[in-house]
């Protein structure tokens, strides 16, 4: 009898690793309407992609990033909030009603403002510009009295601890903990407790790099302060991200799931010790498994998939892929799901209309990429030479093609210079989150692209980097990595000096 009821559990434990596993890609891409390439034009690209062998000048159109999208404009705090270069007069207007609705503050139901009412009822933001401030990157909280707002805490617990069944734990990016759900929200409507805060505590981590220069780093340790309904399950694991930059993501969609796949080595074939991974997820939009693109571990498949994900976990908003008017707020927490909502008296139900959200997601897709500074520059070329010698771009991908698409004429048969070939690697135990999503596991994160990154400081204000912020130079940020990076990081604390200024110099260019 207990060999049968062990038996029974085997089987049961086995259709729920099957069904968690999804089929190996291609996996296709109905989000996209692409025109097929010819075998001539796909030669073609392959060659224009192809890495570089020569540094003794820049490459053609190098000074163009983002192709014809590429936005030519002095350095300014508005640097990333520019339409495409290449967009038409006729659809600029969509822009800027979708930046409009990104800058939209909402406020709480019932409200005199239908169209801007239903925030929370628990929530991070009141808008999308409120994390990604001037459409760039956050940070961490500088010191007690900074809110925080660019940086949330994403929480789950392992599958194994969860009570849910394991067909419906096959179609989610995690198991959201049982009281807080999957993201710990610090802001809340009146007459409710915000869910908790975030606590960060840093210790120093000196590293000595190969002239004796020591720099120190700072290793954070996450935990939720003043949690509002009681402890967290035991098992809880917490993942922190800071709001990334929102330039040239609708010409990372228009990547071909066929070249990003190309870069794939998972079983590490060529030796080189680099296993890019790509991450599988459920397409809620689309009813079927898609490619990866966003989020600091690649847990969304599209920009609107990305966007009515913020809605309902930023702002507590319900979309029509997220219809629940109460956001992220568990069964556990029935004040929070009784409160008023914005759904009432809206055509749709929803608080966020379809319309509204493909404004929102033109936008998105539209930010443009700067154009690149100084790529002549006698130590910037120096600096590129050595970020390839270092293995940098073993993961760091330069160069991209993107799709022909008649419907989106602003991402159309562009080539781009994003320096990232989208996968998931293991960035080793410093970076780890130990937080899966999807098939990324808790030591792995999508390689981020690097364009814009110079800018960072005047976009934003500050120069924090990797996936919380830790880092407070790019320097940083390159001795932080580790894992399949470990040899190439080991390169750069290894360089004299001068030569890591010019690696730092060619960064700052893109």
């Amino acid at each position: 009898m207990i060999r049968t009821a062990l038996l029974a559990l085997a089987v049961t434990a086995a259709t729920q690793l099957a069904a968690q596993t999804p089929p190996a890609g291609p996996w296709g891409e109905p989000h996209l309407s692409p025109a097929p390439r010819s075998p001539v034009e796909a030669a073609r690209i392959a060659r224009v992609t192809a890495p570089t062998q020569s540094f003794d000048a820049a490459e053609t159109y190098e000074t163009h990033p983002a192709g014809a999208a590429t936005k030519f404009a002095a350095p300014s705090r508005n640097a990333f909030s520019f339409p495409s270069a290449n967009m038409a007069f006729a659809r600029e207007m969509d822009f800027r009603l979708g930046n409009g609705l990104f800058k939209k503050l909402w406020v709480t139901a019932p409200a005199s403002t239908k169209s801007s009412d239903g925030l929370g009822p628990l929530y991070n933001a009141r808008a999308c510009q409120r994390c990604h401030i001037k459409d760039g990157r956050g940070h961490p909280p500088a010191g007690p009295e900074d809110s925080g707002v660019s940086m949330l805490l994403r929480l789950s617990i392992p599958d194994a601890a969860s009570d849910l069944p394991g067909e419906t734990l096959a179609y989610v990016s995690n198991a959201p903990e049982p009281t807080y759900g999957l993201q710990l929200q610090d802001k809340s409507i009146a007459g409710l407790a915000a869910e908790g805060r975030i606590a960060i505590r840093y210790a120093d981590v000196p590293v000595t790099l190969g002239d004796g220069t020591t720099v120190t780093l700072h290793q954070p340790r996450y935990a939720v302060a003043h949690p509002a309904h009681g402890p967290l399950h035991p098992d809880t694991q917490i993942s922190p991200r800071i709001a990334p930059q929102m330039i040239g993501l609708g010409l990372i969609e228009a990547i071909p799931e066929a070249d990003i796949l190309a870069h794939a080595d998972p079983q590490d074939r060529d030796g080189d010790g680099i296993s890019g991974r790509p991450n599988a997820v459920w397409s809620k939009a689309h009813g079927q498994w898609m490619l990866g693109r966003f989020g600091l571990k690649a847990g969304s498949p599209s920009l609107r998939e990305q966007s009515a994900d913020a809605f309902s976990g930023d702002i507590g908003l319900s979309t029509s892929l997220h219809p629940a008017a109460w956001g992220d707020c568990t069964e556990a927490q029935p004040l929070c799901r009784a409160a008023p909502d914005g759904t009432q008296g809206a055509p749709d139900g929803l608080e966020v209309s379809d319309q509204v959200l493909d404004l929102v997601t033109f936008y998105s897709r539209n930010l443009a990429v700067p154009a690149r500074r100084d790529p002549e520059n006698a130590q910037v070329l120096r600096g590129k030479a050595l970020f390839y010698q270092a293995g940098c771009a073993a993961c760091h991908t330069p160069k991209f093609v993107t799709h022909r698409l008649p419907d989106r004429p602003e991402q159309s048969f562009q080539l781009i210079w994003p320096y990232s070939d989208f996968l998931l690697h293991d960035m080793g135990e410093g970076l780890a989150d130990n937080r899966p999503e999807w098939q990324a596991t808790g030591r792995e994160w999508r390689t981020p692209p690097l364009w814009g990154i110079g800018l960072t400081a005047t976009v934003s204000g500050h120069t924090r980097f990797l996936h919380d912020g830790r880092a407070g130079s790019l320097l940083e940020a390159i001795l932080w990595h580790g894992g399949e990076a470990e040899a190439a990081r080991e390169s750069v604390r290894m360089m004299p000096a001068e030569d890591r200024d010019a690696l730092i110099l060619f960064l700052e260019s893109l």
